[in-house]
């Protein structure tokens, strides 16, 4: 293997390892946590369903959500950051709708002066480039008032 492969494999977490080699059906919660790590959030919902998050931020453009059926076995791993779960994102929602749908943001910014809480993640948008996805919420209610996407500004900074 390669150092530049060597080294995005241990950027990414193990990843793309953890992916060729984790079969749904086939391999229980505690494989995935071998191979991924300890998630940074577990759901589970009244039918013991359990939803594992894996976000690869502040600099990373991917966020794993690992569904474990109530029989302890591996059933998807799914990249949640992308332009189909963005478009589900629609004013009014919660900041645990949001955070169940895109798992952990990017970064939090608070503006007190418009009363806005700004949720951002990093994805990999129009031409491969870096993007944020941005989620405004309203500070008084704790809900979705607008959502915007931009380039990553470091993309600017490199020329």
């Amino acid at each position: 293997m390669s150092a530049a492969a060597a080294l995005a494999l241990a950027a990414s977490g193990c990843d793309y390892f953890a992916q060729t080699r984790l079969q749904p059906g086939h391999h229980t919660e505690a494989d995935v946590r071998k191979l991924m790590g300890r998630p940074e959030m577990v759901w589970e919902d009244d039918r013991g369903v359990r939803v594992l998050e894996y976000p690869r931020a502040p600099e990373g453009t991917e966020t794993y959500m690992v569904q474990i059926g109530a029989d302890g076995r591996l059933q998807s791993i799914t990249q949640v950051l992308t332009e189909e779960n963005f478009a589900k994102v629609r004013p009014g929602m919660s900041r645990d709708d949001v955070r169940r749908l895109l798992g952990k943001p990017s970064e939090i910014v608070r503006f007190e002066l418009k009363r806005e809480e700004v949720w951002a993640w990093k994805y990999v948008g129009q031409l491969g480039q870096p993007h944020f996805f941005d989620v405004h919420f309203d500070v008084g209610d704790s809900r979705v008032k607008s959502v915007n996407r931009t380039i990553d500004p470091k993309v600017f900074a490199t020329s």
